[in-house]
């Protein structure tokens, strides 16, 4: 007894496990009523329900609409409307910025100063000159030679040309913002094709979804058609009560089973949804099917790791981060250095102090010049800052060293599935062909009384279980295609 009602939950235990699989997808909101949940199971010993008869499967959940959504466009859709792939891009735009800040350092440095000034009146000494032999001193009052100007005028423009700079540090740091925006815009690119890969595989796992409530309704009609070969069978005595109430218990785990289906394809259909960023009131019909040819899949794991090496954006962002770090180290070296630069005024002053004597009057000059400047305190913390850097660019290429190990294994991994799941396409269909026909020849036999009900029951657990693994592979195929497509970077599109 414990070993029939083992098997007779065992097709919900099956399905239960099938929506795991499935992952977590959501249903249409334009897609045909769910189908109507059993108002009853059949007649029979211990149920005073009449026969609900064919539970309607609802094939209209895989039909290819015209116009509907594809994977393609799925993946399109959710690598534009990313928000990781907005926050990157604006990742970018600050990066940009930051460049055009390092080109203007190559522009000599001009400043201007404008000035107004009023000066406290004093009255100046009066000077006394020495006369000729025999005569007086000649005193003569100051105010005549050194006129007291209280309003002064200044207009005057500095050029700075930064002479070492454009050799050690400015050169430096133009290229590290150049790499770190190069950087940003590879990180914008895998922002976007993880988020399209995630959006072409939610739409295949909405697809099986909604295949899963297929294969629900034929299982439970499987369960019904026991149930009303039972009634029959026990109407002449070929049959027990326990064989009645068995299959009433088969046909009630069908029901739920059906009902855990269809609530796995609302979910898969909201996260479909939300990776699409589409509105509730926006339809979402099926654009493609599971049962187009796939294409081959050509290459070794060498010559696709090789590949993943050279295209995968992950590792061109390092490269570009580690290089940005390394000029900036070179930029802070500058520090331990002296500073050579050049520099020329332009004044125009009333009074110009350079004017004799004094007046009240306009008047230009001009200077040029050159100076360098050395403070030896400022190497100690250079050598900090450049040792700093170093230490970063350093554990950048380690990192992205660590990056290249995890894309070997996960080429490795996504091309066995690939070809794992393309086999399991194969057995799977010889599985289902196989079990089709025992749950023929299982359901004949107990009709005419020289089968029992736990063999077909079997027959019928084995038949759900073939039509899942058929329809998981297929799924898979696809999904495993879009993951060995993101780990060789064949889907990264660059900025």
């Amino acid at each position: 007894m414990r070993t029939m009602r083992t098997r007779a939950g065992g097709l919900g235990v099956l399905l239960a496990a099938a929506a795991f699989v499935a992952g977590a997808p959501a249903r249409a909101q334009n897609e045909a009523p769910r189908p109507a949940r059993p108002a009853g199971a059949a007649a029979g010993p211990g149920s005073g329900a009449p026969d609900a008869g064919p539970t309607p499967v609802p094939t209209e959940l895989l039909r290819v609409q015209p116009g509907g959504l594809t994977a393609d466009r799925a993946g399109e859709r959710a690598g534009a409307t990313s928000w990781n792939a907005r926050a990157a891009q604006e990742t970018l735009r600050s990066a940009a910025a930051r460049v055009d800040e390092a080109w203007a350092a190559f522009l000599p440095r001009l400043s201007g100063v404008a000035r107004y000034t009023r000066l406290s009146g004093f009255t100046p000494p009066d000077l006394t000159f020495p006369s000729s032999p025999g005569s007086p001193p000649v005193q003569v009052p100051g105010s005549v030679i050194y006129p007291v100007l209280l309003d002064n005028w200044l207009l005057q423009a500095t050029i700075t040309v930064p002479i070492s700079d454009y050799f050690v540090r400015i050169e430096q740091n133009y290229t590290s913002a150049t790499r770190s925006a190069d950087a940003s815009r590879w990180d914008v690119v895998t922002a976007r094709s993880t988020s399209a890969a995630n959006g072409r595989i939610a739409y295949y796992t909405w697809l099986r979804a909604r295949g899963a409530v297929v294969v629900a309704a034929q299982a439970l009609n499987d369960q019904k058609n026991h149930l009303r070969d039972a009634n029959n069978q026990f109407s002449v005595g070929n049959a027990s009560k326990a064989d009645v109430l068995r299959a009433e218990t088969s046909v009630a785990s069908a029901e739920l089973a059906l009902e855990r289906a269809k609530n796995l394809a609302d979910l898969t259909e909201k996260q479909l949804r939300v990776a699409i960023h589409a509105g509730e009131d926006e339809p979402v019909a099926p654009g493609e099917d599971l049962e187009a040819p796939l294409p081959d899949v050509q290459g070794n794991v060498k010559q696709m790791t090789l590949e993943a090496f050279a295209a995968r954006p992950e590792i061109k962002s390092a490269d570009a981060n580690a290089a940005a770090a390394r000029e900036q180290a070179a930029a802070a070296k500058a520090g331990r250095y002296p500073v050579l630069s050049a520099f020329g005024d332009g004044i125009y002053a009333n009074p110009n102090p350079r004017f004799f004597p004094p007046a009240a009057v306009w008047f230009g000059t001009w200077d040029v010049g050159a100076q360098l400047t050395w403070t030896p305190t400022d190497i100690p913390s250079a050598n900090g800052v450049v040792n700093d850097l170093e230490a970063r660019a350093a554990a950048i290429e380690a990192n992205r060293n660590n990056v290249r190990d995890g894309i070997e294994v996960e080429v490795t991994q996504d091309l066995q599935a690939v070809r794992e799941a393309d086999f399991s396409i194969g057995t799977s269909m010889r599985e289902l062909a196989s079990a089709e026909e025992a749950y023929r020849v299982a359901r004949e036999l107990f009709n005419n009384g020289r089968g029992t009900s736990t063999t077909l029951t079997d027959a019928e657990t084995d038949l759900t279980r073939a039509r899942l693994d058929l329809l998981n592979a297929k799924a898979d195929a696809r999904i495993a295609r879009i993951r060995l497509d993101h780990a060789l970077g064949r889907d990264a599109k660059p900025q």
